[in-house]
């Protein structure tokens, strides 16, 4: 838990290192087992605790005044007894800045605060112990017997005076935070298939919106490794603009335009700070990254080092993010949304960016040390092209240049056609001139390249050399056996499968991956394709993303079979009542 926002230095680490880390930890203190879910479609957390003499319900959320965020940080914790008596202990550990700072336990006007790094937190306990404190920590012991409960709140404040909650309005703002959540996504039109974990998707994917800009972070984690032991530890605490595309179309797909609108006014603002150039990510204020710090003192994830505050990929040439960008603004506009001139000159003058840039090698959509012609990114490029002439041809951005990037979209296909095929792998590869496979790659069929036949042909090579298990891949040749599977290639596989029209293999990858999610329906980024372990950043948007899109395109190709099945249908009809006639 990072205070006071997602993207700020932890207060509660200790999966990053048990002892300096800190944590706020409540559990039974007799030997217990625990189950866990979300109640319903919500973000509201429901752990049952059971031990030899009874049980206990313990009911959890970050909570929400009138479906936004409080002027302070609050987590509530109701205990209510099932049966039997329970006891049960917590303790509120903090060690800000990263652990570099162990907290001063004070008391002020009665009531004992935990400060250090201007932040101030303290625990509100009803039925549920007295406060005691110890040399760096507040802690609390109490029992809980059938038909009774007992409430914690977790208050933190940063800069400011700490507010002191009665219990009746933390209760009150636990019970509204589910009806929040309810509210929102009963807002939404996804008839769909796999409609639960579409729905946990959502969710998901909102507790990653940093909700001051519409920003939507990668991941709520930093330096959870790729490798369990490795140095592949990423802080992904930022904003993609490669995921924007795939949020567009995932929230306008749930039929949530109002988040649609906020962060794709979000990626403009940002954007506009370094246009006609871009950045592969920006932070979720929408400025340029520029923190690239390595916390020695911190043991890591089970000993993977190093952890990282800060992202050094954000200098890097990613061509890819020009096509992202002109296909989010596509997306935006094909919901019948009107772009402003200022953002169609932005738009504009991009494309005419990327017409000088797309020669040059990049270090693709995988953020490689290796500059390279990766397909991948050439191919989002014929993209931004293919999007730009679309958006100039309906009026959203000038179309001083059409014929410009129209020439420059068909010699980008040509040049990929004629570098980036393998007739010895029967596929495109990962990138120009080598033999190697990229899972990336799989994202042009829903960009709408113009070569089916060999994008099917690059679908069954993937497949074949990529596996990494029933429906998992690794996402490029030179990753395989040395990290897990990634989430995303093989949503993307699914979708890629719809799109070309193989609806029943689609459909049942798909039902080989969703198994791989945890208890709660979360995905990682990757998943360790022998123990079935999740490994990276957790829960990761792009896996939830790709799910999401994935079950659209099946969905679309599900009813374009269903039409043309009708239109066969109706055309026999018609012919067998023009023989009788």
């Amino acid at each position: 838990m990072s205070l006071p926002s997602l993207h700020a230095p932890t207060t509660f680490a200790a999966i990053l290192d048990p002892e300096r880390g800190g944590r706020f930890t409540l559990a039974p203190s007799v030997k217990f087992e625990a189950e866990r879910r979300y109640l319903g479609r919500t973000n509201v957390l429901e752990t049952t605790y059971r031990t030899g003499d009874g049980a206990v319900r313990v009911t959890e959320a970050l909570t929400l005044q009138d479906g936004g965020l409080l002027p302070w940080v609050e987590l509530a914790r109701r205990i209510e007894g099932i049966e039997g008596s329970v006891p049960l202990e917590w303790r509120l550990e903090p060690r800000f800045d990263w652990g570099r700072q162990t907290p001063s336990i004070v008391r002020r006007a009665g009531r004992l605060v935990a400060e250090g790094d201007r932040l101030q937190l303290a625990v509100h306990s009803w039925d549920a112990g007295e406060v005691e404190a110890g040399e760096d920590a507040l802690s609390g012991s109490f029992e809980v017997t059938g038909g009774r409960s007992a409430l914690l709140a977790l208050v933190a404040a940063y800069e400011q005076p700490l507010h002191a909650p009665s219990r009746d309005h933390v209760e009150a703002r636990l019970d509204a935070t589910s009806r929040v959540w309810e509210r929102w996504l009963g807002m939404w039109d996804y008839d769909g298939p796999w409609e639960e974990e579409v729905a946990r998707s959502a969710l998901a994917l909102k507790l990653l919106v940093y909700a001051p800009s519409g920003s939507i972070a990668a991941a709520p984690t930093t330096s959870l490794p790729e490798v369990v032991g490795g140095d592949k530890n990423y802080d992904y605490r930022y904003a993609w603009v490669r995921d924007s595309a795939f949020t567009l179309d995932a929230l306008m797909r749930l039929g949530l335009p109002e988040q649609v609108q906020q962060s794709f006014a979000w990626l403009l603002r940002a954007v506009r700070e370094t246009a006609p150039d871009l950045r592969p990510f920006y932070d979720l204020d929408g400025g340029v990254p520029s923190r690239r710090e390595t916390l020695d003192h911190l043991r890591g994830y089970r000993d993977s080092r190093p952890v990282r505050y800060g992202n050094a990929a954000s200098t890097q040439l990613q061509l890819g993010s020009w096509g992202d960008l002109l296909e989010t603004a596509a997306l935006y506009v094909s919901e019948g949304n009107v772009l402003d001139e200022d953002t169609g000159e932005m738009l504009a003058d991009c494309v005419d960016r990327v017409v000088v840039l797309w020669p040059d090698t990049d270090s693709g959509m995988w953020e490689l040390d290796e500059h390279r012609h990766y397909t991948s990114s050439k191919i989002a490029v014929w993209m931004a092209f293919d999007r730009a002439l679309r958006l100039a041809d309906e009026g959203q951005v000038p179309d001083r240049h059409v014929a410009q990037w129209r020439e420059q979209r068909d010699r980008l296909h040509a040049w990929v056609e004629e570098n980036c095929w393998s007739d010895e792998l029967g596929s495109y590869c990962g990138w120009a001139g080598e033999e190697s496979l990229d899972a990336g790659v799989l994202r042009a069929c829903r960009m709408g390249y113009p070569e089916p036949e060999r994008l099917g042909r690059t679908i069954e090579t993937i497949r074949e050399r990529l596996a990494a298990g029933p429906g998992l891949l690794y996402r490029t040749t030179e990753h395989v056996g040395e990290e897990g599977a990634f989430v995303a290639c093989s949503f993307w596989l699914v979708e890629a499968l719809a799109r070309l029209g193989r609806v029943d293999e689609a459909c049942e990858t798909m039902e080989q991956i969703l198994p791989y999610a945890n208890d709660l329906g979360l995905f990682s980024e990757q998943i360790d394709p022998g123990s079935g372990e999740l490994l990276g950043n957790f829960p990761q948007g792009l896996s939830h993303l790709a799910l999401v899109n994935a079950a659209g395109a099946v969905e679309d190709a599900q009813e374009r079979a269903a039409a043309s099945d009708g239109s066969r249908a109706g055309g026999a009809s018609a012919k067998a009542g023009a023989a009788r006639d």
